[in-house]
Protein backbone atom coordinates (compact mmCIF):
# COMPACT_ATOMS: atom_id res chain seq x y z
CA UNK A 1 0.00 0.00 0.00
CA UNK A 2 2.41 2.86 -1.21
CA UNK A 3 1.25 6.58 -1.30
CA UNK A 4 2.81 9.38 -2.91
CA UNK A 5 1.89 11.48 -0.53
CA UNK A 6 1.72 11.67 3.87
CA UNK A 7 -1.75 12.92 3.95
CA UNK A 8 -2.98 9.83 1.67
CA UNK A 9 -1.67 7.55 3.41
CA UNK A 10 -2.37 8.41 6.39
CA UNK A 11 -6.38 9.05 5.47
CA UNK A 12 -5.81 5.35 4.76
CA UNK A 13 -4.26 4.40 8.05
CA UNK A 14 -7.23 6.30 10.08
CA UNK A 15 -10.33 5.06 7.58
CA UNK A 16 -8.96 1.24 7.51
CA UNK A 17 -9.03 1.17 11.41
CA UNK A 18 -12.39 2.63 11.54
CA UNK A 19 -13.92 0.25 8.91
CA UNK A 20 -12.60 -2.72 10.31
CA UNK A 21 -13.31 -1.72 13.76
CA UNK A 22 -16.79 -1.02 12.52
CA UNK A 23 -17.16 -4.52 11.28
CA UNK A 24 -15.63 -5.86 14.75
CA UNK A 25 -18.33 -3.52 15.94
CA UNK A 26 -21.88 -4.93 14.18
CA UNK A 27 -20.23 -8.36 15.01
CA UNK A 28 -19.41 -8.42 18.53
CA UNK A 29 -23.03 -7.04 19.49
CA UNK A 30 -24.97 -9.15 16.94
CA UNK A 31 -22.60 -12.49 18.93
CA UNK A 32 -22.65 -11.04 21.82
CA UNK A 33 -18.86 -12.05 22.12
CA UNK A 34 -17.65 -10.61 25.77
CA UNK A 35 -14.66 -11.08 27.12
CA UNK A 36 -15.98 -10.63 30.89
CA UNK A 37 -19.06 -12.90 29.70
CA UNK A 38 -16.74 -15.49 28.74
CA UNK A 39 -15.18 -15.43 32.64
CA UNK A 40 -18.63 -14.95 34.52
CA UNK A 41 -20.31 -18.38 31.72
CA UNK A 42 -17.10 -20.23 33.13
CA UNK A 43 -16.63 -19.10 36.62
CA UNK A 44 -20.56 -18.94 37.55
CA UNK A 45 -21.64 -21.38 34.97
CA UNK A 46 -19.02 -23.56 34.55
CA UNK A 47 -20.11 -23.07 30.67
CA UNK A 48 -17.18 -22.60 28.30
CA UNK A 49 -18.63 -21.10 25.04
CA UNK A 50 -17.60 -17.99 25.22
CA UNK A 51 -14.18 -18.62 26.45
CA UNK A 52 -13.58 -20.41 23.43
CA UNK A 53 -14.64 -18.17 20.84
CA UNK A 54 -12.17 -15.83 23.21
CA UNK A 55 -9.69 -18.46 22.59
CA UNK A 56 -10.76 -18.62 18.83
CA UNK A 57 -9.92 -15.30 18.63
CA UNK A 58 -6.24 -15.45 20.31
CA UNK A 59 -5.42 -18.66 18.24
CA UNK A 60 -6.29 -16.66 14.77
CA UNK A 61 -4.80 -13.65 15.73
CA UNK A 62 -1.65 -15.26 17.05
CA UNK A 63 -1.34 -17.88 13.62
CA UNK A 64 -1.63 -14.90 11.55
CA UNK A 65 1.07 -12.56 12.80
CA UNK A 66 3.41 -15.56 13.44
CA UNK A 67 2.84 -16.89 9.92
CA UNK A 68 2.86 -12.68 7.89
CA UNK A 69 6.03 -11.70 10.64
CA UNK A 70 7.70 -14.77 8.74
CA UNK A 71 7.32 -13.34 5.46
CA UNK A 72 8.24 -9.94 6.46
CA UNK A 73 4.47 -8.70 6.13
CA UNK A 74 4.13 -7.65 9.50
CA UNK A 75 6.22 -5.13 12.23
CA UNK A 76 5.51 -6.14 15.63
CA UNK A 77 9.21 -5.10 16.45
CA UNK A 78 8.18 -1.48 15.82
CA UNK A 79 4.93 -1.84 17.60
CA UNK A 80 3.02 1.08 19.26
CA UNK A 81 2.43 0.03 22.29
CA UNK A 82 6.09 -1.68 22.48
CA UNK A 83 4.95 -5.16 23.37
CA UNK A 84 7.99 -6.51 22.52
CA UNK A 85 10.08 -4.51 24.71
CA UNK A 86 13.02 -5.92 26.36
CA UNK A 87 12.36 -3.71 29.82
CA UNK A 88 9.69 -6.47 31.59
CA UNK A 89 7.62 -4.77 33.20
CA UNK A 90 5.89 -7.57 34.79
CA UNK A 91 4.34 -6.09 37.99
CA UNK A 92 2.94 -3.61 36.03
CA UNK A 93 1.32 -6.10 33.77
CA UNK A 94 0.11 -7.98 36.85
CA UNK A 95 -1.12 -5.50 38.95
CA UNK A 96 -3.00 -3.33 36.34
CA UNK A 97 -4.65 -6.82 35.02
CA UNK A 98 -5.76 -7.49 38.22
CA UNK A 99 -7.03 -3.94 38.66
CA UNK A 100 -8.60 -4.28 35.50
CA UNK A 101 -10.19 -7.17 35.89
CA UNK A 102 -11.85 -6.25 38.91
CA UNK A 103 -12.79 -3.08 37.16
CA UNK A 104 -14.52 -4.74 34.26
CA UNK A 105 -16.46 -6.84 36.60
CA UNK A 106 -17.90 -3.95 38.87
CA UNK A 107 -18.41 -2.02 35.21
CA UNK A 108 -20.02 -4.47 33.82
CA UNK A 109 -17.80 -5.17 30.71
CA UNK A 110 -14.27 -4.49 29.56
CA UNK A 111 -13.17 -1.62 27.17
CA UNK A 112 -14.48 -3.30 23.87
CA UNK A 113 -18.14 -4.16 25.54
CA UNK A 114 -17.97 -0.66 26.89
CA UNK A 115 -17.82 0.97 23.68
CA UNK A 116 -20.23 -1.87 22.06
CA UNK A 117 -22.89 -1.02 24.90
CA UNK A 118 -22.31 2.64 24.02
CA UNK A 119 -23.87 2.13 20.96
CA UNK A 120 -26.38 0.23 21.65
CA UNK A 121 -28.11 2.77 23.55
CA UNK A 122 -26.63 2.42 27.23
CA UNK A 123 -25.81 5.52 28.75
CA UNK A 124 -24.21 3.82 31.43
CA UNK A 125 -21.23 3.14 29.46
CA UNK A 126 -20.73 6.77 28.32
CA UNK A 127 -20.33 7.47 31.72
CA UNK A 128 -17.74 4.69 32.40
CA UNK A 129 -15.99 5.21 29.67
CA UNK A 130 -15.57 9.28 30.12
CA UNK A 131 -14.07 8.32 33.62
CA UNK A 132 -11.99 5.70 31.80
CA UNK A 133 -11.08 8.44 28.82
CA UNK A 134 -9.92 11.06 31.59
CA UNK A 135 -7.54 8.73 34.16
CA UNK A 136 -6.23 7.40 31.02
CA UNK A 137 -5.24 10.15 29.30
CA UNK A 138 -3.84 11.85 32.83
CA UNK A 139 -2.06 8.55 33.37
CA UNK A 140 0.65 9.04 30.33
CA UNK A 141 -0.34 13.08 29.37
CA UNK A 142 1.02 15.51 32.12
CA UNK A 143 -1.30 18.25 33.65
CA UNK A 144 -1.72 21.56 32.72
CA UNK A 145 0.89 23.73 33.86
CA UNK A 146 3.10 20.88 35.13
CA UNK A 147 5.30 17.91 34.13
CA UNK A 148 3.58 15.14 36.46
CA UNK A 149 1.29 12.81 35.09
CA UNK A 150 -1.17 9.78 37.22
CA UNK A 151 1.60 7.29 36.62
CA UNK A 152 4.76 9.72 37.72
CA UNK A 153 3.02 10.10 41.00
CA UNK A 154 1.48 6.92 41.63
CA UNK A 155 3.30 4.39 40.32
CA UNK A 156 6.52 5.85 38.64
CA UNK A 157 8.29 5.55 42.06
CA UNK A 158 7.81 1.85 42.98
CA UNK A 159 7.48 0.08 39.59
CA UNK A 160 9.93 1.43 37.70
CA UNK A 161 12.67 3.07 40.37
CA UNK A 162 16.29 3.56 38.27
CA UNK A 163 19.32 3.67 40.30
CA UNK A 164 22.09 6.97 39.14
CA UNK A 165 22.94 4.68 35.99
CA UNK A 166 19.12 4.60 34.36
CA UNK A 167 19.26 1.02 35.41
CA UNK A 168 16.17 -0.56 36.85
CA UNK A 169 16.22 -1.78 40.49
CA UNK A 170 12.96 -2.03 41.26
CA UNK A 171 12.16 -6.10 41.91
CA UNK A 172 8.62 -5.18 39.63
CA UNK A 173 11.28 -4.16 36.73
CA UNK A 174 13.64 -6.95 34.79
CA UNK A 175 15.75 -5.33 31.95
CA UNK A 176 16.30 -7.90 29.32
CA UNK A 177 19.23 -8.44 27.46
CA UNK A 178 16.55 -9.22 24.14
CA UNK A 179 12.93 -8.95 23.48
CA UNK A 180 10.57 -10.51 25.61
CA UNK A 181 8.45 -12.07 23.14
CA UNK A 182 8.93 -16.20 23.16
CA UNK A 183 11.07 -16.74 19.99
CA UNK A 184 13.62 -14.23 20.77
CA UNK A 185 13.83 -15.37 24.50
CA UNK A 186 14.42 -18.89 23.47
CA UNK A 187 15.92 -18.87 20.21
CA UNK A 188 18.04 -15.05 20.46
CA UNK A 189 17.79 -12.58 17.88
CA UNK A 190 19.26 -13.87 15.06
CA UNK A 191 16.68 -16.79 15.02
CA UNK A 192 13.79 -15.17 16.62
CA UNK A 193 11.13 -15.34 13.53
CA UNK A 194 11.66 -18.74 13.18
CA UNK A 195 11.55 -19.54 16.93
CA UNK A 196 8.17 -17.45 16.46
CA UNK A 197 6.46 -19.45 13.93
CA UNK A 198 6.85 -22.84 16.09
CA UNK A 199 6.14 -20.89 18.99
CA UNK A 200 3.32 -19.36 17.97
CA UNK A 201 2.21 -22.07 15.34
CA UNK A 202 2.08 -24.44 18.70
CA UNK A 203 0.32 -22.69 20.89
CA UNK A 204 -1.84 -21.28 18.29
CA UNK A 205 -2.69 -25.03 17.04
CA UNK A 206 -2.89 -25.61 20.36
CA UNK A 207 -5.98 -23.20 20.97
CA UNK A 208 -7.50 -24.29 17.90
CA UNK A 209 -7.85 -27.79 19.13
CA UNK A 210 -9.01 -26.96 22.79
CA UNK A 211 -12.01 -25.02 21.05
CA UNK A 212 -12.88 -26.92 18.00
CA UNK A 213 -12.65 -30.26 20.12
CA UNK A 214 -16.33 -28.95 22.09
CA UNK A 215 -18.99 -30.16 20.20
CA UNK A 216 -20.97 -27.51 21.40
CA UNK A 217 -18.38 -24.70 20.59
CA UNK A 218 -19.01 -26.15 16.84
CA UNK A 219 -22.87 -25.94 16.92
CA UNK A 220 -22.82 -22.06 17.79
CA UNK A 221 -22.52 -20.16 14.93
CA UNK A 222 -22.67 -16.62 17.21
CA UNK A 223 -19.28 -18.23 19.22
CA UNK A 224 -17.66 -19.08 15.65
CA UNK A 225 -18.23 -15.81 14.18
CA UNK A 226 -17.78 -13.44 17.05
CA UNK A 227 -14.34 -15.19 17.57
CA UNK A 228 -12.96 -15.42 13.65
CA UNK A 229 -14.20 -11.74 13.33
CA UNK A 230 -12.51 -10.43 16.52
CA UNK A 231 -9.32 -12.82 15.20
CA UNK A 232 -9.26 -11.28 11.99
CA UNK A 233 -9.90 -7.56 12.68
CA UNK A 234 -6.43 -7.79 15.25
CA UNK A 235 -4.71 -9.44 12.18
CA UNK A 236 -6.15 -6.79 9.21
CA UNK A 237 -5.40 -4.14 11.62
CA UNK A 238 -1.68 -5.62 12.08
CA UNK A 239 -1.46 -6.10 8.05
CA UNK A 240 -2.65 -2.48 7.39
CA UNK A 241 -0.46 -0.79 9.79
CA UNK A 242 2.70 -2.42 8.93
CA UNK A 243 2.19 -2.22 5.43
CA UNK A 244 1.78 1.35 4.49
CA UNK A 245 4.36 3.93 3.02
CA UNK A 246 4.73 7.08 1.37
CA UNK A 247 7.47 6.78 -2.22
CA UNK A 248 9.07 9.54 -2.65
CA UNK A 249 11.28 10.29 -5.89
CA UNK A 250 11.64 6.49 -5.43
CA UNK A 251 12.67 6.42 -1.57
CA UNK A 252 10.09 4.43 0.68
CA UNK A 253 9.07 6.12 4.10
CA UNK A 254 6.67 4.75 6.60
CA UNK A 255 4.20 6.90 8.36
CA UNK A 256 6.60 7.05 11.12
CA UNK A 257 9.79 8.17 9.32
CA UNK A 258 8.22 10.10 7.33
CA UNK A 259 6.69 12.41 10.32
CA UNK A 260 9.92 12.76 11.86
CA UNK A 261 11.81 13.85 8.71
CA UNK A 262 8.72 16.31 8.35
CA UNK A 263 10.88 19.65 8.50
CA UNK A 264 12.69 17.79 5.20
CA UNK A 265 10.69 15.89 3.69
CA UNK A 266 7.40 17.83 3.61
CA UNK A 267 6.37 21.26 2.31
CA UNK A 268 4.58 22.82 4.66
CA UNK A 269 2.90 22.03 8.22
CA UNK A 270 -0.58 21.19 6.57
CA UNK A 271 -1.33 17.83 7.46
CA UNK A 272 1.14 17.03 10.07
CA UNK A 273 0.12 14.81 12.93
CA UNK A 274 0.60 15.63 16.55
CA UNK A 275 2.31 12.48 17.95
CA UNK A 276 4.83 10.21 15.69
CA UNK A 277 4.22 6.92 17.76
CA UNK A 278 0.70 6.40 17.22
CA UNK A 279 1.89 6.32 13.74
CA UNK A 280 3.51 2.90 13.92
CA UNK A 281 2.21 -1.07 13.46
CA UNK A 282 -0.75 -1.37 15.55
CA UNK A 283 -3.65 -3.00 16.12
CA UNK A 284 -6.29 -2.86 18.67
CA UNK A 285 -6.75 -2.04 21.71
CA UNK A 286 -9.30 0.38 23.87
CA UNK A 287 -8.21 2.18 27.01
CA UNK A 288 -5.50 4.57 25.61
CA UNK A 289 -7.26 5.39 22.91
CA UNK A 290 -10.22 6.50 25.11
CA UNK A 291 -7.46 8.78 26.68
CA UNK A 292 -6.80 9.90 23.05
CA UNK A 293 -10.67 10.77 22.08
CA UNK A 294 -10.41 13.05 25.29
CA UNK A 295 -7.29 14.41 24.38
CA UNK A 296 -8.69 14.99 20.86
CA UNK A 297 -11.98 16.83 22.86
CA UNK A 298 -9.45 18.76 24.30
CA UNK A 299 -7.54 20.00 21.15
CA UNK A 300 -10.62 20.95 19.75
CA UNK A 301 -10.99 18.06 17.50
CA UNK A 302 -8.19 19.24 15.38
CA UNK A 303 -7.82 16.32 12.91
CA UNK A 304 -4.03 16.37 13.63
CA UNK A 305 -4.92 14.55 16.99
CA UNK A 306 -6.97 12.10 15.20
CA UNK A 307 -5.08 8.20 15.78
CA UNK A 308 -5.57 5.10 14.91
CA UNK A 309 -7.25 4.25 18.55
CA UNK A 310 -9.61 7.03 18.05
CA UNK A 311 -10.76 5.28 14.89
CA UNK A 312 -11.04 1.92 16.64
CA UNK A 313 -13.30 3.69 19.31
CA UNK A 314 -15.38 5.58 16.75
CA UNK A 315 -15.67 2.59 14.75
CA UNK A 316 -16.61 -0.11 17.18
CA UNK A 317 -19.08 2.15 19.05
CA UNK A 318 -20.70 3.07 14.75
CA UNK A 319 -20.53 -0.81 14.42
CA UNK A 320 -22.62 -1.27 17.04
CA UNK A 321 -24.90 1.52 16.79
CA UNK A 322 -26.09 0.16 13.18
CA UNK A 323 -26.38 -3.31 14.45
CA UNK A 324 -29.02 -1.84 16.84
CA UNK A 325 -30.85 0.19 14.72
CA UNK A 326 -31.20 -2.80 12.02
CA UNK A 327 -32.17 -5.15 14.79
CA UNK A 328 -34.10 -2.20 16.53
CA UNK A 329 -32.27 -3.74 19.78
CA UNK A 330 -31.43 0.00 20.52
CA UNK A 331 -32.44 0.63 24.27
CA UNK A 332 -31.80 3.18 26.56
CA UNK A 333 -30.15 2.64 29.87
CA UNK A 334 -29.43 4.09 33.13
CA UNK A 335 -28.23 3.62 36.59
CA UNK A 336 -30.79 0.90 38.43
CA UNK A 337 -29.61 2.66 41.99
CA UNK A 338 -27.37 4.19 43.90
CA UNK A 339 -24.97 0.95 44.65
CA UNK A 340 -25.07 0.51 40.79
CA UNK A 341 -23.93 4.13 39.37
CA UNK A 342 -20.69 3.47 42.70
CA UNK A 343 -20.16 -0.09 41.01
CA UNK A 344 -19.57 1.63 37.49
CA UNK A 345 -17.77 4.35 38.74
CA UNK A 346 -15.19 2.20 40.92
CA UNK A 347 -15.02 0.17 38.00
CA UNK A 348 -13.78 2.83 35.25
CA UNK A 349 -11.51 4.49 37.51
CA UNK A 350 -9.88 0.51 38.18
CA UNK A 351 -10.00 0.05 34.14
CA UNK A 352 -8.47 3.59 33.30
CA UNK A 353 -5.85 2.81 35.95
CA UNK A 354 -5.43 -0.54 34.95
CA UNK A 355 -5.68 -0.32 31.44
CA UNK A 356 -2.81 1.88 30.91
CA UNK A 357 -0.61 0.10 34.06
CA UNK A 358 -1.00 -3.36 31.69
CA UNK A 359 -0.61 -1.50 28.73
CA UNK A 360 -3.82 -3.47 27.20
CA UNK A 361 -7.40 -4.39 27.88
CA UNK A 362 -9.16 -7.85 27.40
CA UNK A 363 -8.33 -7.24 23.18
CA UNK A 364 -5.55 -5.32 23.64
CA UNK A 365 -2.97 -7.47 25.87
CA UNK A 366 -5.09 -10.98 25.77
CA UNK A 367 -5.47 -11.11 21.50
CA UNK A 368 -3.21 -8.35 19.74
CA UNK A 369 -0.69 -8.30 22.62
CA UNK A 370 -0.81 -11.87 22.56
CA UNK A 371 -0.42 -12.49 18.89
CA UNK A 372 3.03 -10.82 19.41
CA UNK A 373 3.86 -13.42 21.68
CA UNK A 374 5.18 -10.92 24.38
CA UNK A 375 5.42 -12.38 28.07
CA UNK A 376 3.80 -9.06 29.54
CA UNK A 377 0.95 -9.70 27.07
CA UNK A 378 0.32 -13.35 28.71
CA UNK A 379 0.73 -12.05 32.53
CA UNK A 380 -1.42 -9.28 32.18
CA UNK A 381 -4.14 -11.92 30.09
CA UNK A 382 -4.12 -14.04 33.00
CA UNK A 383 -4.22 -11.22 35.71
CA UNK A 384 -7.10 -9.99 33.82
CA UNK A 385 -8.82 -12.96 34.02
CA UNK A 386 -8.04 -13.89 37.78
CA UNK A 387 -8.83 -10.12 38.79
CA UNK A 388 -12.27 -11.08 37.22
CA UNK A 389 -13.01 -14.25 38.46
CA UNK A 390 -11.85 -13.84 42.27
CA UNK A 391 -14.15 -10.31 42.14
CA UNK A 392 -17.35 -12.44 40.80
CA UNK A 393 -16.48 -15.31 43.39
CA UNK A 394 -16.43 -12.37 46.32
CA UNK A 395 -19.88 -10.86 44.62
CA UNK A 396 -21.35 -14.05 45.00
CA UNK A 397 -20.62 -15.87 48.49
CA UNK A 398 -21.38 -12.10 49.77
CA UNK A 399 -24.78 -12.34 47.81
CA UNK A 400 -25.58 -15.66 49.35
CA UNK A 401 -24.26 -15.81 52.78
CA UNK A 402 -25.02 -11.74 53.60
CA UNK A 403 -23.74 -10.79 56.51
CA UNK A 404 -21.72 -14.11 57.37
CA UNK A 405 -19.53 -13.59 54.22
CA UNK A 406 -16.96 -11.26 54.82
CA UNK A 407 -14.54 -9.89 52.56
CA UNK A 408 -11.84 -12.02 53.99
CA UNK A 409 -13.65 -14.86 53.98
CA UNK A 410 -15.10 -14.50 50.24
CA UNK A 411 -12.05 -13.92 49.11
CA UNK A 412 -10.42 -17.22 51.11
CA UNK A 413 -13.21 -19.52 49.68
CA UNK A 414 -13.10 -17.67 46.23
CA UNK A 415 -9.15 -18.63 45.84
CA UNK A 416 -10.39 -21.83 47.44
CA UNK A 417 -12.74 -22.58 44.47
CA UNK A 418 -10.39 -20.91 41.98
CA UNK A 419 -8.12 -23.97 42.96
CA UNK A 420 -5.41 -21.25 44.09
CA UNK A 421 -5.56 -22.29 47.76
CA UNK A 422 -6.16 -25.84 49.57
CA UNK A 423 -9.28 -26.69 50.32
CA UNK A 424 -8.40 -26.62 54.62
CA UNK A 425 -8.82 -22.90 54.04
CA UNK A 426 -12.26 -22.85 52.95
CA UNK A 427 -13.91 -20.49 54.87
CA UNK A 428 -17.45 -20.86 53.05
CA UNK A 429 -19.39 -23.93 51.91
CA UNK A 430 -19.27 -24.70 48.32
CA UNK A 431 -22.60 -23.68 46.60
Amino acid sequence: MEFTNFIDARSFLLWSAFGVALIMGAVVNKTNFCTMGAVSDWVNMGDLGRMRAWFFAIAIAMLGVVLLESFGMVSPDKAFPPYRASTLIWGENVIGGLMFGIGMTLASGCGNKTLIRIGGGNIKSIFVALVIAIIAYYMIFPFPGTDKTLFSELFLPWTRALNDASEAVSPLTVALTTQQDLGTMVAGKESAVTARLVIGGVIGLALMFVVWKSKEFRSSFDNILGGLVVGLAVLLAWYFSSNISINLDGTSHTLASYAQEWDFLAESEEGKPAEIRSLSPQSYTFINPMGQVFGLAKAGFDSAYLTFGIMAVFGVIAGSLLWSLITRSFRIEWFANRQDFLNHLVGAILMGFGGVLAMGCTIGQAVTGASTLALGSFLAFGSIVLGSALTMKIQYYKMVYEDEATFGKALLTGLVDLKLLPSSLRKLDAI
